[in-house]
């Protein structure tokens, strides 16, 4: 499991176009967005002077874990072709801990670029405490856990980077616009509002929303409780490591 965990750290540092593409593109966007959307952009439930590009800060924060998550977890695709992954399937250890090793490395990978992006909260409008810091890192945690699973449910299926390409552009993509980091539910029509409420990032983008803004409690905006959006991804991290245990367990 370290061996693995160590190994994923070491491609990433080695890959410089995965540093650029997970970290420089979702900046881009913020920059694109927020300041295309500046002018008309206003979340409702939140006060007059949170602008496009401050309420967009924690969705492009997700984003920088989800892209990492991506890239994180089409290595295994790329594992099984070059054999690798045969390699390590024959060992004799348990799947959950080849599954362990592989989320914990792109845990790792995503928690350190989102609290790198965290030097950006001044340019967002943020004031961040000590407190709200230490916060935010326990959330990324969670979220970059149960985002690098459900990226491993989808990878361990795959026998070819194409096949997860299309998977994601339907799958996780969705998930990330429908947590409420581009728009919020309440301002959501009917339907898409329910749909937003049963997606469980929702409450990983609420539980970071609120560590931001521990201070100023107004201002991360009609979400759900701190104490339910952190319990709701704590089960939904161990619900898709659950998932990718199981998958591997099948794969041959």
């Amino acid at each position: 499991m370290r061996a693995l965990w160590w190994r994923e750290i070491i491609r990433f540092v080695r890959q410089r176009s995965r540093v650029i593409g997970a970290f420089a593109q979702p900046l881009l966007f913020w920059i694109l967005l927020g300041g295309g959307f500046s002018a008309s952009f206003r979340p409702p439930g939140t006060p007059g002077d949170v602008g496009a590009l401050q309420y967009f800060y924690p969705g492009i924060i997700a984003l920088v874990l989800l892209f990492t998550a991506i890239f994180a977890t089409i290595a295994v695709v790329e594992d099984r072709k070059s054999g690798f992954l045969q390699g390590v399937l024959v060992a004799p250890i348990p799947r959950g801990s080849i599954v362990l090793g592989q989320a914990l490395g792109g845990t790792t990978l995503a928690v350190l670029q989102g609290v790198l992006f965290l030097a950006l909260a001044p340019l967002a409008g943020i004031s961040l405490s000590l407190l709200s810091i230490v916060a935010v890192t326990l959330v990324l945690v969670g979220v970059s856990f149960a985002l690098t699973n459900l990226g491993l449910v989808i990878a361990w299926r795959m026998e070819s980077t194409q096949g997860f390409h299309a998977i994601m552009n339907l799958i996780l993509m969705p998930i990330w616009l429908l947590s409420g980091a581009f728009f919020p539910a309440a301002g959501a029509p009917g339907w898409l509002g329910w749909v937003m409420r049963l997606n469980p990032l929702t409450y990983g983008m609420a539980a970071l929303r609120r560590a931001l803004y521990l201070s100023v409690p107004a201002a991360s905006g009609a979400v759900p409780p701190f104490a339910l959006s952190i319990f709701v991804t704590a089960v939904f991290s161990l619900v898709a490591f659950a998932g990718a245990t199981t998958v591997a367990r099948r794969a041959r």
